[in-house]
C-alpha cells in the first residue's frame, strides 16, 4: 500500500493509503464525519484534493479499496474491468480526466465508450475535484437509453416514477394516488409502491392490481412493488404479474448481506424476471435503489468514505443492465447529508458518476423532517437535475409520503421541471397522454388537458 503527500503553505499533509486519500478529498459531509474518515480542516480537504488530482488513474487497478480476498464487490469492479475501453485515458491522472471529461472530446459517444474502462473509485475520485457546474455538465452530455414498455433516458425527456404509497396498502387509496398521477403527467417511469407490509400475500395483491390499471387502460409503462428480492422471486414462481425485480443495494459485501442479499442472489432475480418476457420494446427490468451512507449505518464501510461506497454500488447496478436506478439522496437522515448544501451536492455527484459508468441514474429528490433542508433545497436540486438530463424523479401527492414519512417531489414539480426546462415524458407515454388528452399540443409544448377523460371519470365514480 502506498502512501501520498502534498504541500499546502508551506505545510506537507500526508495520507497513509489511496482510501485516506480519497477519503479527506471529499466534499464536507456528516456522515463521513460519523466514520472518523474526514478531512480535520479544510484546508487538509484541499491538500488531500490536491494530492488526488495528481494521482493516475492505473492506481486504482493496483490498490484496492477493500481488499480482492475479502469483498466480492472488488472482485467483481476488477475482474470486469474493460481495459480496451480504458485506454483513451489510461495515460490520465484524476486531473487530466476531469480536463478530458470538460472538453469538446468528451461526447456522448466517447463517454458511452469509456464507460465500461472506468471503475467506480475513478467516477468517485474525480468527481470529488469538481464544481458544481462540472457535475452538471459532463452528465448533460451522458445519455444512457434502457427499454421495457417505453424508453427511458433519451435527450430532451424526464420521466417519473408515480409513487402511490399508503400507510396501511389500502388499494382505493392507492389507486386514488395512481388516478391523481398520471392526470398530471406522471408514472412514464413506473407506477411503484413502497409496500407497508411485505406479506407474500399482500404483494401479490398490489402487483395484480397494479397490473390490472396497466392492461385496462392500455399505459405503456411498468409496475414494480418494493419488495426483497426474494420475494420477487416466489412471487414469480407463484405466476403473479411482476414487471421490474427491485433491491436495495450498497457498494460492499458485507453491506449487501445486511440487506440479505449476493450477487448470486441478484443474479437469480435477474434470471427469475427474465423468464417473464413481460417487457415489449426491451429486457431491461431491474430496479436498484441506493443512497450515500447505508454502508456505514450497517457498520460495512470498511474506513471508505462514503460517497465512493456510494459509486461502488453501481458497479453491481451495471452487472444486471437494470431499466432504472435511483439514487434516494436525503432519505437516510442527516446523520449521513446534514442539510441542504450536503443532500444537493451529493445528489448531483450520484447522478454524475452513476451516468459516467453507463447507467440511468434518477433521483429521489428528498430529505427527513428532522434535517436542515426545505423544499426550496430540493426545487434547486430538482432544476439541476432537469438541466443535467436526470432519467426521472419521484411524483408523489404533495410531495408528502404519507407511509414513508419524508419529503419528495410533487406531481407539480414534474410539471414545472418539464415546462421551464422544455423536457418531455417517454415518446410512447406522451402518445398515451395524448390519446387519452390528458396532455395536448399547444404552440409547441404541451399543457394539461381540460376535460377528465371518460374512462377516468368511470374509475374515480367508482372510487366514490
Amino acid at each position: 500500500m502506498s502512501s501520498y503527500s502534498h504541500t499546502v503553505a508551506g505545510h506537507t499533509w500526508r495520507f497513509d493509503s489511496l482510501r485516506e486519500v480519497m477519503a479527506k478529498a471529499s466534499p464536507a459531509r456528516s456522515g463521513d464525519y460519523l466514520a472518523g474518515v474526514a478531512a480535520s480542516s479544510d484546508v487538509e480537504r484541499v491538500a488531500a484534493q490536491m494530492c488526488l488530482a495528481e494521482i493516475p488513474l492505473t492506481r486504482f487497478l493496483d490498490e484496492a479499496l477493500i481488499p480482492y480476498e475479502q469483498d466480492e464487490v472488488t472482485r467483481l469492479i476488477l475482474d470486469g474491468h474493460d481495459r480496451a475501453a480504458f485506454a483513451p485515458v489510461s495515460h490520465l491522472t484524476v486531473g487530466g480526466l476531469r480536463d478530458w471529461l470538460l472538453g469538446d472530446a468528451a461526447d456522448e459517444a466517447s463517454l458511452r465508450a469509456l464507460a465500461p474502462g472506468l471503475t467506480p473509485e475513478m467516477a468517485a475520485a474525480v468527481s470529488k475535484i469538481m464544481r458544481v457546474q462540472d457535475l452538471v455538465l459532463v452528465a448533460q452530455k451522458i445519455r444512457v437509453v434502457t427499454r421495457f414498455r417505453n424508453t427511458q433516458g433519451l435527450r430532451g425527456r424526464m420521466s417519473t416514477r408515480l409513487q402511490p404509497n399508503h400507510p396501511t396498502d389500502e388499494p382505493a387509496g392507492i389507486a386514488a394516488s395512481i388516478l391523481d398521477g398520471l392526470l398530471y403527467g406522471n408514472g412514464d417511469a413506473m407506477l411503484g409502491i413502497n409496500p407497508a407490509s411485505d406479506s407474500l400475500s399482500a404483494i401479490g395483491e398490489m402487483l395484480r392490481m397494479l397490473d390490472g390499471v396497466i392492461q385496462r387502460y392500455e399505459i405503456p409503462t411498468q409496475a414494480c412493488v418494493l419488495t426483497h428480492v426474494t420475494t420477487s422471486i416466489e412471487a414469480i414462481n407463484r405466476g403473479v404479474p411482476l414487471d421490474l425485480v427491485f433491491q436495495s443495494i450498497a457498494g460492499s459485501e458485507a453491506a449487501n448481506a445486511s440487506f440479505g442479499i449476493s450477487l448470486s442472489i441478484l443474479q437469480e432475480g435477474y434470471e427469475a424476471g427474465l423468464s417473464q418476457g413481460r417487457g415489449t420494446l426491451g429486457n431491461n427490468l431491474m430496479y436498484f435503489e441506493t443512497g450515500q451512507g447505508s454502508a456505514l449505518s450497517a457498520g460495512a464501510h470498511h474506513g471508505v468514505d462514503q460517497q465512493t461506497c456510494e459509486a461502488r454500488a453501481y458497479a453491481v447496478a451495471r452487472h444486471f443492465k437494470p431499466f432504472l436506478v435511483n439514487t434516494v439522496v436525503g432519505f437516510i437522515g442527516p446523520e449521513y447529508l446534514y442539510n441542504g448544501k450536503q443532500i444537493i451536492r451529493a445528489g448531483l455527484e450520484d447522478h454524475f458518476c452513476g451516468k459516467l459508468l453507463g447507467l440511468p441514474m434518477g433521483c429521489d429528490i428528498c430529505y427527513t423532517n428532522h434535517a436542515e433542508a426545505d423544499q426550496d433545497d430540493m426545487d434547486t436540486l430538482l432544476t439541476l437535475f432537469g438541466v443535467a438530463g436526470i432519467n426521472f424523479i419521484m411524483g408523489i401527492p404533495g410531495s408528502d409520503d404519507v407511509m414513508l414519512n419524508y419529503q419528495t417531489t410533487s406531481f407539480h414539480d414534474a410539471l414545472y421541471a418539464r415546462r421551464t426546462l422544455g423536457l418531455r415524458p417517454a415518446p410512447e407515454f406522451e402518445a398515451w397522454l395524448e390519446r387519452m388528452d390528458i396532455l395536448r399540443q399547444r404552440d409547441g409544448r404541451l399543457e394539461l388537458g381540460r376535460q377528465l377523460p371518460a374512462p377516468f371519470r368511470k374509475a374515480l365514480e367508482q372510487l366514490a
